[in-house]
């Protein structure tokens, strides 16, 4: 089976197990030859990334990052499995969302961890629509309204990086302008349920990327 067919078959399967879909579950396709990826570094792909528009700027502001990359420091490192940072989240700030937009979710994922599919440190949904930015530790203060949810850290809010010594990681923060209010999730949803839910609800979306990592032992 190949990697579309795949995903059709996982779009499928959750969408019969979630029975939310509003007549919107993922019709069967034609399989295709695309191939496989080739490692588990590579981002693993979401619905809402291959129909939405990347049109929206995306900064992180203190490192001047603007849709480029720049190194995390230790105020965003996180304090746990031996890390000890200080484990802030980094001012965010965003613009160009296009009209429709009725609230923003926020990711911030690692494509390089030695998983499979990558780790997500950090999910806000239900941002407001009148929301442009999110301040240095801003986690520890959302807009009324917003939701953390589920990390791979095992718990809601912000996990800073905390990297294998080696190369250093790319941490993907990417915004998504929905088409909802409310993107029907809890605190307690996981990272695949609430990209399941994005997959059917965005319109548009942006990126910056920053790296960090420790030296090789």
């Amino acid at each position: 089976m190949n990697d579309l067919a795949r995903r059709t078959a996982s779009l499928l399967s959750m969408c019969l197990a979630l029975g939310s879909c509003g007549g919107s579950c993922p019709e069967t396709t034609t399989a295709s030859t695309e191939p496989m990826p080739s490692s588990g570094a590579e981002r693993p792909m979401l619905t809402a990334e291959t129909t939405a528009p990347e049109t929206m700027d995306v900064s992180l502001d203190e490192l001047g990052v603007v849709g480029g990359s720049a190194r995390l420091d230790n105020r965003h490192v996180a304090n746990v499995f031996g890390c000890t940072g200080e484990n802030h989240s980094p001012a965010i700030r965003w613009s160009g969302a296009p009209e429709g937009t009725r609230s923003f979710v926020l990711e911030v994922h690692d494509p390089d961890a030695p998983t499979g599919v990558g780790f997500f440190h950090w999910i806000v949904v239900d941002l407001p629509s009148d929301t442009a930015s999110l301040p240095f530790d801003g986690a520890s203060a959302l807009p009324e309204g917003a939701l953390a949810t589920r990390t791979d850290y095992g718990s809601a809010g912000y996990g800073g990086p905390c990297p294998p010594p080696g190369s250093p990681h790319h941490y993907v923060f990417t915004l998504y302008a929905v088409d909802t209010d409310h993107l029907g999730v809890d605190e307690n949803t996981s990272p695949a349920v609430v990209r399941f839910m994005l997959g059917m609800h965005t319109i548009a979306l942006g990126r910056a990327t920053a790296t960090f990592g420790f030296p090789a032992e």
